[in-house]
């Protein structure tokens, strides 16, 4: 593996792994015209709900590589959920541990009042805290470290919440689930912190032996799943698009998930002991390894060969892109055309480069929306802004200093694979982390400048093979693409787009990864 393949891990890996086999995040809205026909049949249902947890494997083919689990609590008023996962991951050639716990409190009619939302990886962990007020408004409140100022937001609602890990629930107990029923639900996307409508439907009804209790076999030492009990489940599937906001897993019919999978990696109902003491034995053996063989590491498996090896710094790229449904993607921009499943790329020339605009304000009349700070890209902190303006040294042409910022990013950032949610401000501590980590600071950075920013992810082409990748985009005279992970002003043509935006978009790849496949037609 090249040094370059080691920081190409987009936030769509850690969102296909955390987001889809933990079926956790930061939040459903879902609308009154949604609750309203149901809330007498939840709020029944709701007393139907009884205590208990169920526990699981997280399996990479026929390896274990962790443990998660999900409770349920009630009281008088209350019901309250707990969901938590633990994995040891494979990316970039070595094991990262991360975990994601999710604590709700609901009211008796599945109500959302108030969650707690923690995601700890290789950085400081993330925290998010949420407080319902009368169904109408969420104070949501998120903290990326411990010296991190609190970036409070207060989000208008439409309707009483849930978080994607009572989705199954509500399914199972809002209504008699059966194979074909749809469901469309406006959600709240819990990572990119968006609104979107999502569509579900039942796709298959099955039955599964899921063992009751476990025993421990003497002779191996470990533990096997006794008392066998057939369960009925339903397959529940989302519809393309709706990325990190969306579920799709067999849940049985309390709503409890019964599997799930994404990317080879699956989580498996069984007994306490057998997912968890195996598991935590295996490991305290040796299990865990800190290296990986490629055929483990999730950015080898999910990487695309090419047809045909590629120069460096590639000035035009054509492509086919098969295999896989392209819907809902951002592959058309001024440096992308796609024709059919043809894809042209071509690198912006020297005279796109020319600013239709002037610093320090220009970009902010411009493009508000996006030179201002925003979850996790801290634009306006005092140690962003200090060094954008050390950067800038008073120059007016966005060119100049976006190719400044972006020099600064490539030669002071240490190159090495992280795993987690980057926030702009950590990464300028740290000093390190692969392809998330550059992008972010440098749109937190641009943005601080006055320069509109943001992140794209898609695919890099990298010795031989095409990887998920992320790099900003910064606006000019149009939009240009820059890679400060490989110190390129501008990129060259063998970065393809497929998103615009932040995790919750990047999620949407998911669906890409095992199926497209690429067919290099020419390039020069």
């Amino acid at each position: 593996m090249t040094d370059r393949h080691r920081f190409t891990s987009p936030r769509a890996l850690l969102a296909g792994v955390i987001l889809l086999l933990w079926v956790g995040g930061l939040g459903f809205l879902v609308r009154r015209e949604y609750f309203r026909p149901n809330t007498e049949r939840l709020s029944e249902a709701a007393l139907r709900v009884s205590p208990g947890a169920v526990y699981y494997a997280v399996m990479q083919g026929n390896r274990q590589i962790g443990f998660a689990s999900s409770s349920i609590d009630t009281a008088t008023t209350t019901i309250s959920v707990d969901d938590y996962l633990v994995a040891d991951l494979p990316v970039g050639g070595r094991v990262h541990r991360a975990s994601a716990r999710t604590h709700v409190v609901l009211t008796r009619k599945l109500h959302t009042k108030a969650f707690v939302v923690t995601f700890e990886g290789d950085a400081d962990p993330i925290v998010a805290r949420g407080r319902v007020v009368d169904d109408s408004l969420l104070i949501l409140m998120l903290a990326t470290g411990n010296n991190a100022p609190v970036d409070t937001q207060r989000i208008r609602l439409s309707g009483p919440i849930l978080l994607p890990t009572l989705l199954p629930l509500a399914v199972a107990l809002g209504e008699d689930p059966s194979v074909g029923k749809k469901y469309k639900l406006p959600v709240f996307d819990p990572v990119g912190l968006t609104p979107r409508e999502v569509s579900l439907s039942v796709a298959a009804e099955s039955s599964f032996v899921v063992n009751d209790s476990s025993s421990l076999d003497r002779t191996t030492g470990s533990w096997v799943g006794v008392q066998p009990d057939t369960l009925r489940a339903f397959r529940i599937v989302t519809d393309t698009g709706a990325g990190a906001a969306g579920f799709t897993g067999w849940i049985d019919e309390q709503g409890r998930v019964v599997q799930t999978s994404q990317l080879g990696f699956e989580l498996r109902r069984l007994p306490y002991e057998v997912a968890f003491e195996n598991w935590r034995l295996a490991t305290a053996k040796g299990g865990g390894d800190a290296i990986v063989s490629e055929d483990r590491d999730i950015l080898e498996t999910t990487a695309i060969g090419a047809n045909r090896r590629l120069d460096e710094r590639v000035a035009s790229l054509r492509v086919t892109l098969g295999n896989a449904d392209l819907r809902g993607f951002d592959l058309t921009s001024s440096r992308q055309r796609l024709f059919g499943d043809t894809l042209v790329v071509t690198r912006e020339a020297p005279s796109s480069l020319v600013a239709a605009y002037s610093l320090p304000d220009g970009g902010r009349k411009l493009m508000p929306e996006l030179t201002m700070a925003e979850p996790l890209v801290q634009s306006n902190h005092p140690e962003i802004v200090r060094l954008a303006q050390r950067l800038a040294r008073g120059q007016r042409d966005p060119r100049v200093v976006a190719e400044r910022i972006n020099r600064w990013v490539y030669d002071s950032l240490k190159k090495r694979i992280t795993f987690g949610i980057p926030s702009a401000l950590q990464v300028l501590r740290a000093r390190g982390g692969d392809c998330n980590e550059h992008a972010q600071l440098f749109v937190a950075l641009a943005r601080a400048a006055g320069i509109p920013a943001r992140v794209d992810a898609g695919l890099a082409y990298i010795d031989g093979k095409f990887y998920y990748h992320a790099w900003p985009e910064i606006f000019l005279h149009d939009w240009v693409s820059v890679d400060p992970t490989f110190g390129q002003f501008p990129a060259d043509a063998a970065h393809l787009r497929f998103t615009i935006g932040g995790l919750g978009r990047q999620a949407e790849m998911i669906r890409l990864m095992g199926r497209l496949r690429i067919e290099v037609l020419g390039t020069r």
